[in-house]
Formats: C-alpha cells, structure tokens, sequence
C-alpha cells in the first residue's frame, strides 16, 4: 500500500504561483512513478503531469506545458509541482498520484494510488 499527503494548495490570483508537495509513504519511493491530476467542479479528472521514478522522463498537459514545473525527492520521498502563471481555469482539486507502472501514467484509470487532494483555486 502507498499513502499520500499533498499540501499547498490555496487561493492565488491569476498570474500568481503555488507550489504543491506530495509526500508518500508505505513503499519505496524510488520504485514509484508519480504525477498529478486535477477535476474542477463538473469534470471529470485529467492528467496535469507526470514523472518516472528517477525523475529523468516527465510529461506535461497541453494545457500547463512552459507554466507548471513537477520535480521529486527521493530522499524525502516528495514531489512538488510548481505552478507559476496561473488562470483561472487552472482553478481545481490537485491530486497526487502513484504507479508502480514503468513509464509515467497519463490517464486516471493507470493509477492505483491517489491522494486526498488539495485545493487550488485561481482568482481572476
């Protein structure tokens, strides 16, 4: 089993950053591929980014490419997700996500493992 704790999210307004951690527990971290997803009021979950286990192959949405950067720790079994220039539409309950799958996950049905999730909300 894998637990997951996720924090800072909050309210920001647009243009502003965040940055989200992501601590797991419960296996070794370092046999873990992580990402983070997000579900706004009314959608379903989508992929925001994705990172192997030793941190080398990410992949970003579209949608967050150039703007949200995601790293990890394996010392400290972390990983952050730095959101600069945030919009509104970016406004959402950030998960946080574990596979043992080798190549990061992209799609919610992959994941096995997920967070409480943490609020973010952007201000226009």
């Amino acid at each position: 089993q894998v637990q997951l704790a996720e924090s800072g999210g909050g309210l920001v307004q647009a243009g502003g950053s965040l940055r989200l951690s992501c601590e797991a527990s419960g296996r070794i971290f370092s046999s873990l591929t992580m990402g983070w997803f997000r579900q706004a009021p009314g959608k379903e979950r989508e992929f925001v980014v994705a990172i192997s286990w030793r941190g080398n192959i990410k992949y970003y949405a579209k949608s967050v490419k150039g703007r949200f950067t995601t790293s990890r720790d394996n010392a400290k079994n972390t990983i952050y997700l730095q959101m600069n220039s945030l919009k509104f539409e970016d406004t959402a309950v950030y998960y946080c996500a574990a596979s043992t799958m080798v190549i990061p996950p992209t799609r919610p049905t992959e994941i096995p493992y997920w967070g409480q999730g943490t609020q973010v909300t952007v201000s226009s």
